[in-house]
């Protein structure tokens, strides 16, 4: 019997692979464990349909993705901040502080997607890594300054 996996099963296969199986490990516990339907020329066609539609998405998602990504690498964040007489911060810029500025400037960014190599603790340039899609990322400029 040939059927259509909705989950990944462990040495079967992944989503959307058709598989040829034995009649009674189908009926009695792919299709009623909800892993997976008979493999019909209906149930196919709304694969291929489904597939089609997530392709969509996902690159409807992507292309917003590389617009947000050219937005923030146009912009360059200035922040002041208390420092000692060699530049070192009392305390440091988080990147809270960096999704603040961001929205402020009209990009809304979740603060758990930058990502600063290391703790920005002194005067000075630095570059964060704003993780906008799994395969997308941008650079972002952040200039710190001494407060007067």
């Amino acid at each position: 019997m040939k059927v259509i996996l909705k989950e990944n099963v462990e040495n079967l296969g992944h989503i959307g692979d058709i598989v040829k199986v034995a009649p009674g490990y189908a009926r009695n516990y792919l299709i009623p464990r909800n892993f997976a339907i008979e493999a019909t020329e209906k149930n196919a066609k709304a694969l291929e349909h489904a597939k089609r539609q997530l392709e969509y998405k996902r690159n409807k998602v992507l292309e917003q993705a590389r617009l947000l990504v050219a937005k923030i690498e146009g912009l360059s964040l200035s922040i002041s901040h208390q420092a000692g007489e060699e530049g070192k911060l009392f305390g440091s810029v988080t990147n809270m502080e960096l999704a603040e500025l961001l929205k402020a400037q009209g990009v809304e960014i979740d603060r758990k997607k930058i990502v600063l190599a290391e703790p920005i603790k002194h005067v000075g340039e630095f570059t964060a890594v704003v993780k906008v899609h799994p395969e997308v990322a941008a650079n972002l400029k952040v200039v710190v300054t001494k407060a007067e």
